[in-house]
């Protein structure tokens, strides 16, 4: 599967088109619609929040409810287009009707991007740049995870960390944790830590700043096997990496026990292998068994039938209220950074956008490893594939 977004943050619409989906595939407006819900929720967020309530519109690829194996398009209407008619137009007489941004961001793409595609408003590099991409993303992603649902994949995760406060981790199993996390207006499972990170947001509202924070992915029900170990490019732990990090303001990926291996001797580390019949005759995948997960699901760039576990960290939005300092250029003359509409945090909604992408990623290797130009075809393969996986 492969996919393309466009649109600009306060342009008419973002679109998505989604190519290499078998055939058959349910698909539903409503089950992307309330992941792009999940995406504008959260404790923390900002006055487009109020402005923008996301749907997504299937307009092609889908018929009856059901993919027909040709490209999906998806389009997320833009609210606010109506108050940037002619400052983001397309017309060439509307050239000029807008004052030109000429004071970059530190830490946006603004001053490396104009430079890059010689601009001399930086609109036209912070348009595109924004994280309101990622409502297309997460568009896509839900097609991804209905994808997975189809053969018994499920795909969840939690907040982890936000402005330094570390919430406890979960002794539940997984589809307890999400349930608890969908109550939390943070999607954090530690009721104390929940609250202390409300009142980190509070504080650096009122002082004008931004937190960042952990989030974590965790799917279960993945087949062993999903990625390769014989070329660096189809090793799925680096796929997800760079999923992950392509996502706006994640600076950091880890996957199970993440830098705590570079911590421990290798006896904490590695996860032990034992066979147990019981196991396989309950209905496992595989009679093999590993008492830990350290590993976070992937050995050797592969799956190994644990749950996947991985964690991205994001940075501190940074537009601030506050602004921080930079310079004019046209004039070189420092200036106070210029100020778009912002949130103080948005971690929780950096979650549902890591549980997209990876939904993206995973969809990508069943592709690969099963194959099918309908989802009959691609059932068929996988349970052919898990027989042999019971019998190893």
């Amino acid at each position: 599967m492969r996919y393309l977004t466009s649109g600009e943050s306060h342009g008419p619409q973002l679109t998505a088109i989604i190519e290499g989906l078998p055939a058959g595939l349910p698909l539903a407006e409503e089950s992307l619609n309330e992941q792009l819900a999940r995406r504008q929720h959260g404790y923390g967020r900002g006055d487009r929040m109020k402005i923008e309530r996301d749907t997504a519109k299937i307009v092609s690829g889908v018929r009856w409810g059901k993919t027909m194996g040709s490209p999906v398009t998806l389009v997320i209407q833009n609210r606010d287009w109506e108050n940037w008619l002619e400052r983001m137009s397309p017309l060439a007489e509307h050239n000029g009707m807008a004052e030109a941004v000429t004071r970059p961001r530190p830490g946006h793409a603004d001053l490396c991007g104009a430079m890059k595609y010689d601009h001399r408003d930086v609109r036209n590099i912070l348009e595109r740049s924004s994280a309101r991409e990622t409502a297309a993303r997460v568009a896509v992603g839900s097609v991804a995870r209905a994808y997975l649902k189809a053969l018994g994949i499920e795909v969840g995760g939690v907040v982890r960390e936000l402005g330094g406060v570390v919430a406890r981790e979960s002794q539940l199993p997984h589809q307890e944790q999400w349930a608890v996390a969908a109550q939390s207006e943070l999607f954090c499972c530690d009721p104390d830590a929940e609250h202390e990170m409300k009142r980190m947001i509070d504080h650096a509202k009122s002082a004008g700043d931004t937190l960042g924070g952990v989030v974590e992915v965790q799917v279960i029900g993945l087949p062993p096997g999903l990625g390769s170990h014989v070329q660096w490019d189809r090793k799925l732990d680096g796929r997800l990496a760079g999923a992950l990090m392509s996502i706006q303001a994640i600076k950091g990926v880890e996957i199970g026990l993440g830098f705590e291996v570079a911590r421990r001797p290798g006896s904490k580390v590695h996860d032990e292998i034992a066979y147990d019949q019981a196991v396989l005759a309950s209905g496992a995948m595989s009679g093999y068994v590993r008492p830990t997960n350290n590993a976070g699901g992937l050995e050797g760039g592969m799956t190994n039938g644990q749950p996947l576990i991985i964690r991205a960290a994001m940075k501190p939005i940074p537009t601030l209220y506050t602004p921080l300092q930079s310079v004019d250029i046209e004039t070189r003359e420092a200036y106070e950074a210029s100020v778009e509409r912002s949130d103080t945090c948005a971690v929780p909604a950096a979650l549902v956008v890591a549980e997209a992408v990876v939904c993206i990623e995973l969809v990508t290797a069943m592709q690969e490893k099963f194959g099918g130009d309908s989802l009959l075809e691609v059932q068929r393969n996988r349970e052919q594939y898990l027989e042999h996986v019971k019998a190893f």
